[in-house]
């Protein structure tokens, strides 16, 4: 059961909207069937690139401890790629491009879809950024069917899986850990077994709404309230600052002409940069000073002028009031949602003795 904590503001007069309430995430994600030997498992699959058609490319390629679960990339390269993070990049003559979306944080990924106004299902959380999927363990598979990710050529879409389950049964070692016949629902898991163990729910934020008080300072405080009255909880709210619901903010996605997208969290930030579902912001000053701008346009657009060459707006951006001397304050909240201590360590090795990684070497 989650315990709600309402947040309490230092000014009375500052209240917050209806449903933006920020929260404390849970300790744990842990479900009971999570036991040591299944973490241990879903490791060292998501660590070995044996998962990927081509051999190259592992779920830790592009969610690497070393950039904050993610890849510090604007946006990803899979298949007939060398390196890791922002040296990533394609091997001679290859011919596959970047993605077009970036690389979310695995990092508290467990608790996507915790809401404060409704039970938490793990089975229904929303995935990736236009929700396509739920669950972390359907996620799983997704990277492993696109051929831009882990499959390459090699394989059809179709045949992905069923190849994936066949190299692995190959493997005396995780013929032995699985225990019995190697199904793709025990691979998913298993590896979401593991995800569940990357959270923090130990940040200043997290200690100061169990009490600790003196766990935020009083500029972070501060920028909590300016965050509530700035409007930015309308759809970054509950214990993961964000509604997981779609909006569009006026981006497009070049691929598939999509316009809206899910709510980010804005946990960890400060590990996870490049920002929004294209990468294109570099800092958390170009996001707050791409919503500022973004609010003028909506204020104008939304209320009859001329939206026609524009992509759509949604209309909760009509209830945002944020000022350009909030942006110093909201900044120092953010800051508060950080937290160094997760985990970071790497196996030494994986069954398939292929790369840990992936070939992030050059």
């Amino acid at each position: 059961m989650l315990t709600t904590l309402v947040v309490i503001l230092a000014t009375a007069a500052v209240e917050p909207l209806p449903n933006t309430k920020i929260e404390a995430l849970p300790r744990s994600a842990a479900l009971p069937t999570d036991t040591p030997q299944k973490v241990e498992l879903g490791r060292l699959l998501f660590f070995d690139p044996v998962l990927s058609a081509t051999r190259e490319v592992a779920c830790a390629t592009c969610h690497h401890p070393q950039f904050g679960w993610a890849d510090a990339r604007p946006t990803p390269l899979g298949v007939h790629a060398i390196g890791i993070g922002p040296q990533r990049r394609l091997a001679k003559n290859a011919e596959f491009l970047p993605l077009k979306r970036n690389t979310p944080t695995i990092l508290n990924a467990a608790f996507n879809g915790i809401a404060s106004d409704k039970p938490f299902d793990p089975k229904q959380s929303p995935m990736f950024w236009d929700n396509r999927v739920q669950s972390l363990e359907a996620q799983a598979l997704a990277p492993v069917r696109q051929r831009e990710e882990m499959r390459g050529d090699v394989c059809s879409e179709a045949e992905a899986v069923p190849a994936m389950i066949d190299r692995l049964k190959a493997i005396p070692e995780y013929v032995k850990r699985f225990e019995g016949d190697i199904t793709a629902d025990k691979v998913t898991d298993a590896i979401a077994s593991y995800e569940r163990t990357l959270i923090t729910p130990d940040s200043p934020f997290d200690r100061f709404m169990r009490g600790d008080k003196s766990a935020m300072s009083a500029a972070q405080q501060h920028g909590m309230e300016v965050f509530h009255k700035a409007g930015c909880s309308l759809c970054h709210n509950g214990p993961m600052f964000s509604d997981y619901k779609l909006h569009a903010i006026g981006l497009t996605d070049s691929s598939t002409n999509r316009t809206e997208f899910r709510t980010p969290t804005l946990r960890n930030l400060k590990h996870t940069a490049p920002y929004m579902h294209h990468g294109g912001n570099l800092t958390l000053e170009e996001v707050i000073f791409f919503y500022d701008r973004l609010m003028d346009q909506a204020a104008e657009t939304l209320e009859g002028g001329d939206d026609s060459t524009l992509p759509p707006l949604d209309p909760l951006l009509r209830q945002m009031n944020l000022l350009p001397e909030d942006h110093v304050a909201i900044l120092a909240f953010l800051e508060a949602l950080n937290s160094d201590d997760y985990d970071k360590s790497v196996p030494q090795s994986v069954p398939s003795c292929l790369p840990v990684a992936g070939a992030i070497s050059p």
